[in-house]
């Protein structure tokens, strides 16, 4: 492709809101940090599903490099054995039973990606872009990444020095590489950061990549020769290609890159690249170098979630914090352990995971608030009027003022999740809406109100009722997103699926149409979506 000094982009009508997780490395299996990032672009993509939007959601693992070569090596295994094993028994089944809707998986050692991979690099190679050249320093094999001096802890000795992440010993590599001119790109860069100020978020990730960047740019090792285990560079086979360099190409080359251009264009740029805080200056400086140097758009937005946390360090398995997402749905479920993490932890801060919190949440919002509000709606209309929902014929300020309430939900939680990608405040603003129609009905003591049998005394009776039905309507497709699994059996015990179709069918642009659940519905009194917790399971 030929490069261009342009790297904006123009929308065409067909084309996808595009969400990409990192691709995970396979040396292990996957923990609560991996499935943190993934659950979230899987909540993303949905919302924007239920805008009524297409949507591509590529995840999928990074399967090159030492890293996953030594840990093949351990378990006395290839390299492409172990990834194999790992991915189909490990990876792809953990997003399964998370309900992850991902529309492709791509992984490193595929043909499709390594093909175009070698393309990529040689076009750079032919541009002049890469050169060969000798490089010696500290290098953490965890990381796969060169590190600078200044960034190294001590170590138990006074030669020893510590990866500030991995908090492991470095070791000193002496090889022959190719290089990268990156550089060259450092005013560039700086150029598209002030010209598009809501390419990286959040704000902290932005300054911290300004810092970076402004302090000058050195160019980047894009080879090693001390092992194998990689993409071969296809004009000198003695060297495979740096995993970082390999692993990010994996976006485009998903997206048809040099293998479907019709696809291509209609994918690409990438609306958003959720990473990880600790590989934000991969995403935010190397990736859109290499695209500038390409001549190919630059992805619209990277967001760089925080760390989750256990006692007061990064949750990972090489510090032996890593928790398995499956301890917690097997006790919460998974429509809980969707929703805890993004509504206890703002998007883009450190969070520490805590039982205790998750319990409470649990026990307060979900069990309480949410499911007791549903039960309590079903079993009302089914002891008052035989369970078919009564219309409103009574409306007052008071049932106003709950549709008022979700038209302010609605418009909050769409501008929080849809936009700015704020998790926390998009489920919080839900959340307020339901503790609001619980409000509601505490105030307008339906129980109460059923006791007067008079003509008007019903009226009012099915209005109340009507109300809180039509608000659970609203809530089942605010929620679809985040808890599928619950909102379904909500649609499903209000007779929606009957009366107004699927849920995924159902958009954002009309949920806050009051009226829609058209009277007659039949509404039954199906399984507690949130069940009372067990003890919490010991070891």
């Amino acid at each position: 492709m030929a490069a261009t000094e342009d790297h904006s982009t123009t929308e065409r009508p067909d084309s996808a809101y595009y969400v990409t997780t990192p691709i995970y490395y396979v040396n292990d299996r996957p923990h609560l940090g991996h499935a943190y990032t993934t659950v979230a672009g899987d909540v993303l993509t949905r919302w924007h599903r239920q805008r009524g939007e297409r949507v591509w959601y590529l995840t999928g693992t990074d399967e090159h490099g030492q890293k996953i070569l030594r840990t093949a090596e351990a378990n006395g295994v290839t390299p492409q054995e172990w990834c194999d094993r790992l991915v189909e028994e490990a990876w792809k089944p953990l997003w399964q039973h998370l309900n992850i809707a991902n529309d492709d998986f791509i992984r490193t050692t595929q043909e499709r990606h390594t093909d175009r991979v070698q393309e990529f690099v040689q076009d750079l190679f032919d541009k002049g872009e890469i050169y060969k050249g000798g490089y010696s320093g500290p290098y953490c094999v965890g990381c796969e990444e060169y590190k600078l001096p200044g960034e190294l802890l001590p170590g138990a000795s006074e030669d020893e020095k510590l990866c500030p992440i991995h908090k492991r010993p470095v070791e000193w590599l002496e090889e022959e590489n190719y290089f990268f001119r990156l550089s060259a790109y450092g005013p560039k860069l700086l150029e598209f950061y002030a010209e598009n100020p809501d390419f990286i978020a959040p704000a902290s990730a932005r300054n911290e990549v300004l810092r970076f960047v402004e302090q000058g740019l050195q160019d980047l090792s894009i080879s090693r020769s001390t092992f194998n285990w990689g993409v071969p560079l296809p004009w000198d086979e003695k060297h495979v290609l740096y995993v970082w360099v390999d692993a990010l190409q994996n976006y485009i080359t998903a997206a048809g890159y040099g293998a479907d251009q019709a696809r291509f264009e209609q994918l690409w740029p990438a609306s958003v690249h959720l990473v990880g805080k600790d590989i934000l200056r991969f995403h935010a400086v190397i990736w859109p170098a290499m695209l500038m140097a390409a001549g190919l758009p630059l992805p619209k937005r990277v967001v760089a979630n925080g760390w989750l946390m256990v006692g007061g360090e990064k949750m990972s398995k090489s510090n032996l914090t890593g928790i398995a997402p499956t301890d917690l749905t097997s006790h919460f479920g998974v429509d809980a352990y969707r929703y805890y993490f993004l509504r206890a932890i703002p998007f883009g801060t450190d969070g520490s995971f805590s039982w205790e919190d998750f319990t409470a949440r649990y026990t307060s919002e979900l069990a309480n608030d949410f499911g007791n509000l549903a039960s309590r709606v079903a079993a009302m209309v089914g002891k008052y009027f035989e369970g078919s929902l009564p219309a409103a014929t009574a409306h007052g300020e008071a049932e106003q003022a709950v549709a008022d309430a979700l038209v302010k939900a609605t418009g909050l939680a769409d501008r929080k999740i849809g936009e700015e990608l704020d998790f926390a405040g998009g489920i919080a603003a839900v959340f307020d809406f339901i503790k609001l129609v619980n409000g509601y009905l505490t105030e307008q003591e339906p129980w109460k109100v059923a006791k007067d049998g008079s003509e008007e005394g019903q009226a009012r009776l099915a209005s109340i009722l009507y109300t809180a039905a039509e608000a659970l309507r609203a809530t089942a497709v605010l929620l679809n997103p985040l808890m599928p699994v619950a909102a379904q059996k909500l649609w499903d015990s209000l007779g929606a699926q009957e009366s107004l179709g699927a849920l995924e069918a159902q958009t954002i642009a009309t949920v806050a149409d009051w009226g829609r659940l058209p009277a007659g519905s039949t509404v039954t009194k199906g399984d507690i979506l949130f069940p009372r917790l067990e003890e919490k399971p010991t070891a």
